[in-house]
């Protein structure tokens, strides 16, 4: 932690939902569920729920087969919304730099300076880089975006793009580059991430991996003379009680099979990256009930690529865990919880009025 006379309880920390976009809403883990399937009109009530909850941001999620196309859902319901901020995913390769940051000064000025954006650096359909490659492609994305999008004329020169354009008419309300949220947990990964990024997001791991990889993300920026802000993204799950917490945890598990849960994990583009094997690292370490360390609990793993654990418990543990976090230099949560817009309001009104919270200031 830095040295700071307020302390880690006493920090303000951005809250953010999960809207979802990518066919990722259930009752019961692994039975589709009609009512909850991706559509304009679910996931647009998610973000209402979100915004009437009291939340600071929400994340729109981006994939290819599976549910709706984030950008479209993003214009859409940016005139919607009155505070909440989006961070709205988007990856590498889908559009040229420059239009891409065309679209992200448009959104941002519908949303009137609300708009945060999540870097996402896999392979396209039918496309496969390298690891080094398609790391080093979505850097020099980040790196062309916030030269454009801080005004500034563009002469870039790199290994995927050779650029020379003037400034851009259109900005954004600040007139600067949104924050750039990204995470990844290969070597290039966190090299791309130290160099580029403004907020390093992390996925559920155990307190001592997060301290580990806080320490790791800190010293790579400090090479290149940056800071970072440091974003953890997991699900949650809050009951009046402990027990009422972990049963309906169980409940979740309750219809799933196995063979199902591991044919939702292969859907996904990521199923082989680092990221995605630590996460099962985890649901193996963990006890027979599925919980790897106090009130972190992998189940949900077993049917979902990417982020597969939840904080588990009663509002004050479900408080205590996040306020641990905090204390190890977290500075903003992406949370989420099964079904999502129900779970955002038993949070909201739980847990997010005992948080000092607000938008993240870079």
């Amino acid at each position: 932690m830095t040295n700071s006379s307020m302390t880690a309880t006493d920090k303000t920390c951005e809250v953010s939902w999960f809207s979802a976009l990518c066919d990722d809403d259930y009752e019961f883990l692994g039975q589709p569920d009609p009512a909850l399937a991706s559509s304009w009109e679910h996931c647009r009530n998610i973000v209402l729920q979100a915004e009437k909850g009291g939340f600071d941001n929400i994340l729109l999620p981006s994939g290819y087969a599976l549910g709706i196309d984030t950008t479209m859902f993003a214009g859409a319901i940016a005139p919607l919304v009155e505070k909440i901020r989006l961070l709205w995913a988007v990856r590498m390769g889908e559009d040229w730099p420059p239009q891409l940051a065309r679209r992200i000064a448009t959104l941002d000025r519908i949303l009137g300076g609300r708009l945060t954006v999540n870097i996402i650096s896999s392979d396209l359909p039918g496309e496969k880089l390298g690891s080094r490659e398609r790391y080093q492609r979505t850097l020099e994305v980040m790196q062309i975006l916030k030269i454009m999008l801080n005004g500034e004329h563009l002469k870039y020169q790199g290994e995927f793009y050779n650029l020379d354009l003037p400034p851009a008419r259109i900005t954004t309300v600040s007139g600067k580059c949104p924050p750039l949220y990204f995470g990844g947990l290969s070597e290039d990964a966190r090299e791309a991430a130290a160099q580029g990024c403004d907020v390093y997001l992390m996925w559920p791991d155990t307190m001592d991996k997060v301290r580990e990889t806080i320490a790791d993300m800190t010293a790579r920026a400090a090479k290149y003379g940056r800071t970072l802000k440091f974003g953890y993204r997991a699900h949650v799950i809050v009951r009046e009680t402990e027990d009422e917490a972990r049963t309906y945890a169980d409940r979740l598990l309750s219809k799933l099979d196995d063979a199902a849960g591991e044919a939702i994990r292969q859907k996904s583009l990521d199923t082989a990256s680092v990221g995605v094997t630590r996460q099962a690292e985890l649901r193996s370490a963990a006890g027979g009930d599925g919980f790897v360390e106090e009130n972190l609990w992998t189940g949900i793993g077993r049917a979902r690529s990417g982020c597969g654990a939840a904080i588990v418990g009663d509002p004050d543990q479900v408080l205590a865990k996040i306020k641990a976090y905090q204390a190890e230099g977290i500075d903003a949560f992406i949370l989420s919880g099964y079904p999502h817009a129900a779970e955002a309001d038993l949070f909201s009104r739980h847990v997010l009025p005992k948080i000092n919270h607000a938008p993240l200031v870079l």
